[in-house]
């Protein structure tokens, strides 16, 4: 395989097939995110790309998925990408599942109609990062979306027949928008009403704007009952048709995965317990991205 970079996938497709297909983040503007000091954004050449679906054809018949990486790869034009998937299609005929991650602006340029045709190529999955339903804070991070067009390309995808995974992010508000924060995130993740939601604490990165803006003192980070208190609050707005919530990442203090609306009220508890010190939290040393 051809990799360039540091190689960016969701934690849940750690055992698929990596097919980079772009290098780095077309967007390059969060202020959480390193991703501006890494390599310019740029689309792998068709050849490369070709090579490396021949490789996965040869030596990865016991894998089942394939993720195109890296960050935003469904920025890539519909029909360089709808090659890509009949190549999957074609020669690696074992694979059920293609995942892409996708944001607000990836998607708003692909037609509902273009949208439906990747599905039927296999593109199964878009991994979508939310971070905050709070305009706001959207604005502070430099997200480039407002939480409508957020909703607005999430049922886009959902309609298109592709699953959504959303990503967002405990503690991004700070202390002052916190509550402000949880409430407006549960709003848009219902509106969206995705099939995964996958909920990550803020861990700061050296050399990102937001980690200057700690350095100096005017962005806080939340203590960890603080981020349980907004992830409390994020599940009880939260209401979802049929999804998977989870909190189980490395970064989180209380390992959480429930169905909503199923385990809704449980979980709830669970994180009163966890707030009134009935349950151990995870212990700093043990945390990590």
């Amino acid at each position: 395989m051809h990799y360039e970079g540091n190689i960016i996938r969701p934690p849940s497709e750690a055992n698929s097939i990596l097919l980079q297909v772009t290098v780095g983040c077309s967007h390059r503007k969060c202020t959480f995110c390193d991703a501006s000091r890494l390599k310019r954004f740029k689309i792998k050449p068709d050849a490369i790309i070709m090579e490396d679906i021949a490789f996965a054809a040869t030596y990865c018949k016991n894998q089942r998925r394939v993720f195109l990486c890296d960050r935003d790869a469904l920025i890539v034009p519909q029909q360089k990408l709808l090659h890509i998937l009949k190549k999957i299609e074609t020669q690696l005929p074992w694979v059920t599942r293609v995942g892409v991650y996708a944001n607000s602006k990836s998607l708003s340029m692909k037609t509902a109609d273009e949208l439906k045709e990747l599905n039927s190529h296999g593109l199964g999955i878009a991994y979508m990062g939310l971070e905050t339903g709070d305009d706001i804070t959207l604005k502070n991070i430099r997200k480039g979306a407002t939480s409508a067009k957020m909703i607005e390309m999430g049922k886009k995808a959902r309609t298109a027949g592709i699953k959504l995974s959303i990503t967002v992010l405990l503690g991004i508000a700070g202390r002052e928008r916190s509550k402000i924060h949880a409430r407006e995130t549960g709003r848009v993740l219902s509106g969206i009403d995705p099939e995964y939601i996958g909920a990550l604490s803020l861990m700061l990165i050296p050399g990102t704007p937001l980690y200057n803006d700690f350095e100096s003192g005017s962005f806080p980070l939340l203590e960890p009952n603080e981020m349980l208190e907004e992830l409390k609050i994020m599940i009880e707005n939260t209401n979802l048709t049929s999804g998977l919530f989870h909190a189980n990442h490395a970064s989180n203090y209380l390992p959480i995965r429930a169905k909503l609306p199923k385990e809704k009220e449980a979980t709830i508890k669970l994180i009163n317990d966890a707030l009134n010190g009935k349950i151990e939290l995870r212990p700093e040393y043990m945390r990590g991205l």
